[in-house]
């Protein structure tokens, strides 16, 4: 390992570190064959005794779904049996031993991390990843998920990557570029050379080890000698990763040709299987002979059942040395192996392969390896199956529903440049409507996803047209309409003058007489709909929200807006009521849910909303619908901060935020930043809020997000507000209600628009803000709502009627959010004080601080005790009263809640995505600081 000092200290303190039980992760990488491999072997020879797994990427296999995780488990495969139930359950179904299905790759993930922990179980446990970019990307998504969330559980992981190769990505691990050798070091592997050679070779390979030997070895002794000037080589030189293919290839054509093929077949073959590359050769006692010559060439190793090629570049050039006629037989020959051993999906890839033009019969078995993979949450691999049947389809119908396919998969995997590539190749218009509307789906998801919400929502509107049966063409004659049912066939628009329907009774429909196969299903179009005002909410766009709605106004989840911003309140409150029971259903779908909480807060229900929210995260977890977390725990977060529990609002956004993160959710993350940083505004982190609201507007704004671009700009007037800055809160907050113009959606920010605008001297710009918050609260009812609007009439109303509006303000908020309860108690204290009511002021001011103290509101209770000195009460800062529990990081408050609820370790690492491990670990940090010895003392702790 000359040249690599830095490498192998970084590789060094992982190891140390896992000895001493802490886990780690690093990806290696650079161009190929600059010593990434030799650093993963450096590694497993300074394992001392650990446990090493490991698995090398093979380009033939990318598109195989877990592939390489199977390759890495197969040693460990005995633990599954130790994992928790519905962890062992998606690992068996993942590696194909049951047919079972994944409902969520996160399932998948946290499996995966806790055989890790079980794998290291006795001591460390080392595994390697080597041509990472090569491995399938469901497995390296999970693998990924695994290494981000190692803590206590002494593993360490090592992945290798060639940078600038198509393939797999790995994303979220901290990187280690591995660059060329400096000169000492790469003359140290050219011995016998000249100095001038040496450099000249040097120069050639960039400090390339790999390069540095092909180069050189394959000089002419006249070359090594140096006689013929200083290097016979181009004065343009081709870029390194060809040089060093031509010179594998040259190596391969010097072999027999027996030789050439039977490593043709190797290259081929993506299962490193020795017994099938010989069955698939047809004369295995003779193909390993022929191999013979390729060994000894260290072309190939050769060990026990296992056939592995010396370099990823070797196997390239064997495979691409031969003709085509050469690969297409030997892909037959390997699916004709892998058929009688019983792996149909490598089979189906194969035959693929061996494709020259349309064949229906290997499209549908890759269908069926799509279906395999997506029912296992392998997205990427299921798009890619779906796009190679889509490619070998002859029928349009068939071609075009399998490309929709594929796109769909693509989005869910978060591919969302193959999406719309994959999207741009359906050939329009589509005759079935539910392949329409899982078109509209895959176009609006990139859309939602990535770019505007309000295009997503249009696209899902526009999709949700009924479609019917095209009456304009029936010939009257010849199908029988007597019967036509209403609810299946749309006859609105049918123009009289072409169709004679005097007569027809639309109560049925004769299916032998009528073509029904076009006609939208009533289903596709409400989930349609649902779809797009949840695209059209995230955006904040009220004109498009009732758009939506009104296309439905019957549908329960589109009956709420429909009548809100229709004007019927009273009408949209009844609604509401159904939809809340509804929720409480265990049938409840997740997004049915997700609306009947967004209404609740839309109204000011916190509680409600707050339930809603509650049951549609648990309703993740529990179902394994893990994709939907980071919109869930939005909502749930929003819930909380409306409640005044910032702590809880502050842990959920984080776990949250890395979901969102994880997922490639940059939408969402958009959103999830900017409520964040209305809790860090709150604390007064001034530096935080900053840094969040410029990544969250650096999105938003670009893209027509009005929603968070509103809610960013909201969290920084509230910063400017706590701070004091009144006027710059001002020009915030009034630049976020502009964002969302409608009254309705702007509502929560109103009450610190008017106090912005008072405490800057400027009342006029105040009197809309409260003028529509009170007519909004008079009819919602909600005593929250009713509650901020009476402490803005106090600070815009005559001086007479402030009082009464205070108190009546501070009954109201009885129940509710203790941190607006302590606002209402600072101004109606400043208002008292500026009377010279001092003794009456204090007792409001010191309630005001020492709520604001609790909370962590710091900016807001150095208001509170400014104000409370300036009457002649006390300033010394207060204990907050929450005790203990203060002292602990969001992680070990989550993980101490749920140990204090009697979950085990394992459940409670199943529903925070961490290891049993790292949760014993949180639980052991907990402890001293909560004063408490064991876990039985934890609930008599919170409940005190």
């Amino acid at each position: 390992m000359r040249g690599r000092n830095t490498e192998r200290d970084r590789i060094g303190r992982l190891l140390a570190d896992a000895r001493q039980g802490t886990g780690g992760a690093l990806l290696l990488h650079g161009e190929a064959g600059i010593g990434k491999t030799a650093l993963l072997d450096w590694a497993t020879g300074q394992a001392d005794g650990a446990r090493v797994l490991s698995v090398e990427g093979i380009e033939s296999e990318m598109e195989l779904a877990y592939g390489g995780l199977h390759q890495l488990f197969l040693p460990v495969l005995d633990l599954v049996d130790a994992l928790p139930g519905p962890q062992a359950a998606a690992l068996r179904a993942v590696f194909g031993l049951t047919a079972d299905g994944v409902r969520d790759g996160f399932t998948v993930g946290l499996a995966v991390l806790t055989l890790l922990s079980e794998a290291a179980a006795d001591g460390p446990l080392l595994c390697l990843v080597d041509d990472a970019q090569w491995v399938d990307q469901p497995s390296v998504d999970m693998l990924t998920f695994a290494a981000r969330r190692l803590r206590a559980e002494g593993v360490v992981m090592l992945f290798a990557v060639r940078d600038g190769a198509p393939g797999a990505t790995v994303k979220g691990l901290p990187g280690l570029l591995v660059e060329g050798l400096e000169r000492t070091a790469a003359a140290e592997l050219l011995p016998g050379l000249p100095p001038y050679v040496v450099d000249r070779v040097i120069e050639e390979a960039g400090g390339n080890p790999l390069a540095l030997i092909e180069l050189s070895a394959s000089l002419t002794p006249a070359q090594r000698a140096g006689r013929i000037g200083p290097l016979a080589l181009p004065e343009a030189a081709t870029g390194r990763p060809s040089r060093i293919q031509d010179g594998f290839l040259e190596q391969i054509r010097r072999l027999p040709e027996a030789t050439r093929q039977v490593l043709l077949v190797a290259a081929a073959d993506d299962t490193g299987s020795l017994a099938v590359v010989l069955r698939a050769a047809r004369e295995p006692g003779t193909a390993l002979d022929h191999l013979e010559p390729a060994e000894r060439a260290g072309l190939v190793v050769l060990s026990g059942e296992l056939l592995r090629f010396r370099h990823p570049l070797v196997r390239y050039a064997a495979y691409r040395s031969a003709p085509l006629a050469r690969r297409i037989a030997a892909h037959r020959a390997l699916a004709e192996a892998l058929g009688a051993v019983g792996q149909a999906h490598r089979r189906a890839w194969h035959l693929a392969a061996a494709s020259t033009g349309p064949d229906e019969q290997v499209a549908e078995e890759l269908e069926r390896v799509a279906e395999w993979a997506g029912n296992r949450q392998a997205m990427a691999s299921a798009s890619a199956a779906y796009e190679r049947a889509a490619q070998l389809t002859a029928d349009p119908d068939r071609r075009a529903r399998r490309l929709v396919q594929a796109a769909r998969k693509a989005a869910d995997a978060g591919q969302d440049e193959r999406c719309g590539a994959l999207a741009d190749q359906v050939r329009l218009p589509l005759a079935d409507p539910g392949v329409a509307a899982d078109f509209a789906r895959a176009r609006a998801a990139v859309e939602l996803g990535y770019r505007s919400p309000d295009r997503a929502a249009r696209i899902l509107l526009d999709s949700a047209d009924p479609t019917g049966v095209d009456l304009t063409r029936v010939d009257p004659t010849r199908v029988d309409l007597t019967g036509v049912d209403p609810t299946r066939v749309d006859l609105t628009g049918v123009d009289p003058t072409r169709v004679d329907l005097t007569g027809v009774d639309p109560t049925c429909v004769d299916p032998t007489r009528v073509d029904l196969t076009r006609v939208d299903r009533p289903d596709t179009t409400a989930s349609l709909l649902t779809d797009a005002v949840h695209a059209a909410w995230s955006g904040g766009n009220a004109a498009l929200i009732e758009e939506v709605a009104s296309r439905a106004p019957d549908l329960p989840v589109l009956a709420v807006p429909a009548r809100l911003f229709g004007g019927e309140v009273p009408g949209a409150l009844d609604a509401l009521r159904q939809l809340v029971e509804r929720s409480r259903d265990a049938g409840t779908g997740v997004m049915d849910r997700l609306m009947t909480g967004i209404y609740c807060q839309l109204t000011g229900d916190h509680q409600a909303a707050r339930q809603a929210a509650a049951g549609a995260v648990a309703h993740c977890r529990e179902q394994g619908i893990s994709g939907w977390l980071p919109t869930t725990l939005d909502l749930l977060v929003r819930a909380e901060l409306a409640l005044g529990h910032h702590d809880e609002a502050t842990a959920r956004g984080t776990e949250a935020l890395g979901l969102a993160e994880y997922y490639d959710l940059a939408h969402r993350a958009a959103h999830l930043r900017a409520v964040l940083a209305m809790a860090a505004a709150l604390r007064g982190e001034e530096e935080q809020v900053r840094a969040l609201t410029d990544e969250a507007l650096a999105y938003a704004r670009p893209r027509g997000v009005g929603r968070a671009t509103a809610d960013a700009r909201w969290a920084l007037g509230l910063l400017e507000l706590g701070l004091g800055r009144a006027e710059a809160a001002l020009e915030e907050l009034e630049a976020a209600r502009r964002e969302v113009a409608h009254p309705l959606l702007s509502l929560p920010l109103l009450p610190d628009l008017v106090e912005a605008a008072v405490r800057a001297g400027r009342p006029e710009r105040a009197a809309d803000a409260a003028r529509q918050l009170d007519a909004w609260a008079t009819a919602l009812g909600r005593p929250a709502l009713a509650a901020l609007a009476a402490r803005c009439r106090a600070l815009t109303g005559p001086d007479g009627a402030a009082e009464e509006h205070f108190t009546t303000a501070l009954a109201l908020h009885e129940g509710g959010s203790a941190f607006d309860r302590a606002r209402t108690a600072l101004l109606y204290g400043e208002w008292l004080r500026r009377l010279r009511r001092r003794i009456d002021a204090r007792d409001r001011l010191r309630a005001a601080r020492e709520d604001f103290e609790r909370l962590g509101a710091r900016p807001w209770a150095d208001r509170a005790r400014a104000e409370l000195g300036a009457a002649g009460g006390e300033t010394a800062l207060t204990t907050r009263q929450d005790g203990p529990i203060s002292l602990l990081s969001p992680q070990e408050r989550e993980v101490v809640r749920l140990a204090a609820t009697g979950a085990s370790n394992r459940e409670i690492a199943a529903q925070l995505f961490l290891s049993p491990r790292t949760v014993g670990h949180h639980l052991y940090r907990a402890f001293p600081k909560l004063g408490i010895g064991s876990r039985t003392e934890l609930a008599g702790l919170l409940a005190s």
